[in-house]
């Protein structure tokens, strides 16, 4: 991840500066007429993403056919980079459906991979090693990020794009549907945001590659943040602007998936627990660190 406030020097800031650099960007400015929000919001968008892909000769994007990854990889495309798409699942798996069906859609360049039980397994142990804990929402997307960068860097692909902060900024979680001030929430959201992206810069690490992180550029989070709350729920204004962009609405308003479901693993969690002898996924995890 390189992008000002996550890394320094190449190692990842505190909590405390990275809830400052947020802080720093905090702004009453309201644009209310949807259509300049909505070409604001794509230009700092398409920009970041330029800016990211300048000094790559290639480059990946974690694909999962959701919202966040199909943009990005129709923003790449019609830029003219020459980049892959990558995504990962375990056998019946939405996600794997999604993006083949999504990168058919696009003409995009993708490699999947369908794990089997005891990869996924083998997997979710190196997360809890790399990530020292056993948190069950961790391990799970952890595990996600850690196959798809590993499937990556067998075509020599070290950075990789990711949609980190869409869902904070856009009120994708189902949560903002009964929060009253959604703006005040997507700022909490963006604040403990952290977290994950400490989980994230530790594999990535790990595997000694690079995230990038378009929706987190400043320009990016300034013009979400300036868009009324009536706009974002669900990230309906990001899904005008992937129709706007050129994407089918069949992919533009696909649900929200977490990628721990999506992807199956979350699910394997729960069968491998099984199979050892545990109720609980929880405990089935902890028994591995």
């Amino acid at each position: 991840m390189e992008i000002q406030g996550i890394v320094n020097n190449g190692n990842l800031v505190s909590k405390d500066e990275w809830n400052k650099y947020i802080n720093s960007l905090k702004t009453n400015k309201t644009e209310i007429n949807k259509e300049k929000c909505k070409e604001l919001i794509k230009d700092t968008l398409i920009k970041s993403i330029k800016k990211r892909t300048l000094n790559l000769n290639k480059f990946g994007i974690l694909f999962s056919g959701g919202i966040d990854s199909s943009v990005i990889a129709l923003i790449c495309k019609q830029l003219g980079c020459d980049f892959k798409c990558y995504a990962i699942g375990l056998e019946n798996s939405k996600d794997l459906e999604w993006a083949e069906k999504t990168a058919l859609a696009l003409n995009l360049k993708l490699k999947t991979v369908t794990l089997e039980l005891d990869e996924a397994e083998t997997i979710i142990k190196k997360v809890i090693e790399i990530l020292k804990q056993t948190d069950i929402v961790d391990v799970g997307v952890g595990s996600v990020i850690h196959a798809g960068i590993k499937l990556a860097k067998k075509d020599l692909i070290n950075t990789l794009f990711t949609g980190t902060g869409s869902d904070e900024m856009f009120a994708g979680y189902n949560r903002f549907e009964n929060i009253k001030n959604i703006n005040k929430e997507c700022w909490s959201s963006l604040n403990n945001l952290f977290k994950d992206l400490k989980r994230d810069f530790l594999i990535a690490k790990s595997q000694k590659a690079t995230l990038a992180t378009p929706f987190l550029d400043e320009k990016v989070i300034k013009s979400a943040m300036q868009t009324p709350s009536r706009y974002k729920i669900k990230k309906y204004i990001l899904r005008e602007i992937a129709l706007d962009l050129g994407l089918p609405r069949e992919f533009a308003f696909r649900k929200k998936t977490a990628a721990q479901y999506g992807s199956g693993i979350d699910k394997a969690i729960l069968k491998l627990a099984k199979k050892n002898g545990f109720k609980y996924k929880k405990n089935y995890l902890m028994s591995l660190s």
